[in-house]
């Protein structure tokens, strides 16, 4: 290499380095000029007491006006450069502090020692007073280094169910060379206050009210009053805390915390917090880390007893409608309890004196669909509406692990076949003002399931042959008798 290359100016990356230098000099240059600056002042101040008990009027008016010059200009010039200095800080600078128990009692102790010292003049009181106040002071110095230069890293399961618990991870580390970190806590961010509002909306009034809404006589527009409890926010992720006793230098820990949600939605963090209270306990000092963590928690997946009452209905008419579609024939073999009359072969039959009946090739396919017609606000209450979200999300997971040929269609649903995006879909739906699904649902080959709250006389007359419908508003009754054979005495006690 020439000496006209090593003369070279310093590229970007090396002036920005050699700023940032420059930037810290000049920011320790002011603070040991203001703690100059601060100490002649005291001096000041103690030399001007001494004139006063002296009798010298002069030499203490001087010296209490220099006391008060040296700390205005130190105010002056050092405060609202360090002030700036904070407010361009981010959130990973930004602390809180919450006085503990044990901290109160310490300090009204030492008030109290203080009082004594003043009252008495006892110069021990003095020397104890002052080691209470320097133990206050190392607390902070100390806990201070203890949460410095900490790394946090949260990791969480992609796939999350409401009411099953998970497991999420979270991962501290400590990149310091030398200096070790002692009891510190993983907390999450502060929760803003619940704000309380009513709101007007739009209802039905019917008569009499226990009905379903088509046997109701009367049915008028009508307002009614709920109250709205909101933080402004988005739902937190976990409300417990993991604890590190002891992180080594230039190492990283890990701890598991164990995540349940009791209901579907978007949960999300914004920030962390890192909590000390080491070492006296006076204080919990608490660093916020901006490090933003979202979940997506899908509806619950539990087989209820409603669902495990329809399933063998859904099932039986899905393999009928598969079975009636077959067209090769693959083999004659005996009758077994569990095969449909439709499939007897009578001439097999009456040719070899036991019930014989037809196998085709295409028994095994299932091509479905699992339509959500969503409701408009105000026809299904909160807690019916929760559970038709999680029965749709309980038969296409049901569908989907049965290695169906499954898709699915509801209103602002782009139409994928993945059953995550379903249940994202589900995750996040709330009941919406617009058309029902029913009415633009194209009739194909597969065989549709359709949960909807529409009367049974509205419902076109093509999806009938081809469908199993799940009326929501009353209370999941089967429309019809399914082509199963499903026992009379169950089709009248859930109709």
């Amino acid at each position: 290499m020439s000496r006209s290359d090593n003369n070279q100016a310093p590229g970007p990356l090396a002036r920005l380095v050699a700023l940032a230098q420059l930037e810290h000099a000049d920011l320790w240059l002011k603070f040991l000029l203001a703690l100059v600056g601060l100490a002649l002042a005291f001096a000041a101040a103690l030399f001007s007491t001494v004139s006063r008990e002296s009798g010298n009027v002069w030499a203490t008016l001087i010296l209490a006006s220099a006391a008060l010059i040296l700390a205005t200009l130190v105010g002056l010039t050092t405060v609202p450069h360090l002030a700036r200095r904070v407010a361009v800080k981010t959130l990973r600078d930004a602390v809180d502090y919450e006085v503990t128990r044990a901290g109160i009692i310490y300090v009204i102790a030492t008030l109290l020692i203080g009082i004594a010292a003043l009252n008495t003049g006892n110069n021990l009181l003095y020397i104890v007073v002052a080691a209470m106040l320097a133990a206050i002071l190392v607390s902070g110095i100390v806990s201070a280094l203890v949460l410095r230069d900490l790394q946090l890293d949260v990791r969480l399961p992609e796939h999350v169910f409401a009411g099953r618990p998970v497991l999420g991870r979270i991962l501290l580390r400590n990149p310091r060379t030398r200096l070790p970190s002692f009891s510190v806590h993983v907390v999450p961010s502060k929760r803003k206050k619940a704000v309380s509002q009513w709101l007007w909306e739009p209802a039905t009034f019917g008569f009499p009210p226990k009905r379903p809404p088509e046997q109701q006589w009367v049915r008028l527009p009508d307002r009614r009053v709920r109250r709205i409890v909101h933080d402004g926010s988005t739902p937190g992720i976990f409300d417990g805390s993991a604890y590190f006793p002891y992180v080594a230098p230039q190492t990283e820990l890990s701890a598991d915390l164990e995540l349940r949600f009791q209901r579907r939605g978007r949960f999300a963090e914004n920030s962390f917090g890192l909590a000390t209270r080491f070492p006296f306990a006076f204080l919990t000092k608490t660093r916020r880390v901006p490090l933003t963590r979202t979940v997506l928690v899908y509806p619950r997946v539990e087989p209820t007893d409603q669902f495990l009452d329809i399933l063998p209905m859904i099932t039986g008419e899905v393999e009928a409608f598969v079975r009636g579609r077959g067209y090769d024939l693959y083999r004659i073999r005996e009758y077994m309890p569990e095969d449909t009359a439709r499939h007897v072969d009578w001439k097999a039959t009456a040719k070899s004196g036991s019930l014989k009946v037809r196998e085709f090739s295409r028994e095994d396919e299932r091509k479905m669909r699992l339509v959500f017609d969503n409701p408009a606000p105000g026809v299904l209450a909160s807690d019916a509406y929760e559970r038709a979200v999680a029965l749709a999300a309980s038969l296409a997971w049901h569908f989907a692990n049965e290695d169906a040929d499954l898709s699915f269609a509801a209103q602002g649903y782009q139409g994928e076949r993945d059953i995550y995006k379903f249940l994202s879909y589900l995750a996040l739906l709330e009941p919406q003002p617009q058309a029902s699904i029913i009415d633009t649902l194209a009739v194909t080959g597969d065989y549709n399931i359709v949960l909807t709250t529409r009367a049974r006389g509205t419902v076109p007359t093509a999806l009938w042959n081809c469908s199993y419908l799940i009326f929501l508003a009353d209370n999941v009754s089967p429309p019809r008798v399914p082509k199963t054979g499903v026992p009379e005495k169950l089709l009248r006690a859930r109709s």
